[in-house]
């Protein structure tokens, strides 16, 4: 660690790309406690209902989504990387920035549209 630099914008995207990952598993699980309150028929689901529709459960589902996001646009940064372009110094700061706009501007969308 000590010879590890924090490099291309202020919150280094590769590190955050794995704590979205990590994140986006514990959605995994919110998915699974649904899937099987759905298939446990209507009391469950209707209890599981209440549960997901949860102002908290709600910001959860926001962070989930903005994760979501920000993952899948990192990670396609990354596939263009694999092949060989985009390591220009400046090209790697902007495409830095632009997948936290993105994630961010995508996430509110989502949410707007989907979970509020």
């Amino acid at each position: 660690m000590t010879v590890y630099k924090w490099r291309y914008t202020f919150l280094n995207p590769s590190v955050i790309h794995r704590a979205t990952g990590g994140f986006l598993s514990a959605g995994l699980i919110v998915l699974v406690y649904f899937l099987f309150a759905l298939a446990n028929g209507p009391d469950a689901y209707s209890r599981a209902a209440v549960v997901l529709s949860h102002p908290v459960a709600k910001l959860f589902f926001v962070a989930l989504s903005w994760s979501f996001f920000f993952h899948l646009l990192n990670g396609v940064r990354h596939l263009i990387w694999d092949t060989g372009h985009g390591f220009n110094y400046r090209l790697v700061r902007i495409t830095g920035l632009a997948i936290y706009i993105g994630a961010s501007v995508l996430a509110a969308a989502y949410s707007v549209l989907f979970i509020y």
